[in-house]
């Protein structure tokens, strides 16, 4: 296994063992609706809640519809922690993703910055009317006449026009 796995595992086992052993209380807010939590706001009259028992105590079947009660038990059901460790993974995955999306994009930026830089110093190189020299196929320089030199410039500006938008 790598590390960094391992340490996503530790991470995750250090965190449901943290919202497990967390003292839970109760107060009202400034609406007077109770409000419930771990970590109450100052100046407030919390109560604290008794922790759970430690074995879960089957749910007390109810005389109405079976989809009402599936869908109420669901909804304010608390996560197990395969569900929490799931959710980890989840959210760990898409920042992941997010961070190479990120990257890619950045790469990709910096590219176009740096052929706009290019092709903006070959227009100015080639507008500045200084005598050019280029090497041929067999190796022998020669310098460019005005056609070459305005064939390129034209080359340049549309090169400018690509990457400088």
């Amino acid at each position: 296994m790598n590390a960094s796995y391992l340490y996503v595992i530790g991470f995750s086992l250090a965190l449901v063992a943290a919202a497990a052993s967390a003292q839970q209380y109760k107060w009202k807010d400034a609406r007077g609706r109770w409000v419930y939590g771990d970590v109450p706001p100052a100046g407030v009259k919390v109560e604290p809640l008794k922790r759970p028992p430690s074995t879960p105590v089957p749910p007390v079947k109810s005389a109405g519809s079976e989809d009402g009660a599936k869908a109420g038990a669901k909804s304010s059901k608390p996560l197990t922690a395969a569900e929490k460790e799931m959710e980890f993974r989840r959210r760990i995955k898409e920042a992941q993703e997010s961070a190479s999306k990120k990257a890619q994009e950045d790469k990709i930026a910096r590219e176009t910055k740096e052929n706009c830089d290019l092709a903006r110093e070959q227009e100015r190189t080639l507008a500045s009317g200084q005598r050019i020299s280029r090497v041929d196929t067999k190796g022998e320089r020669y310098y460019m006449d005005d056609a070459q030199r305005a064939q390129e410039l034209a080359k340049a500006r549309t090169s400018v026009d690509q990457w400088c938008k």
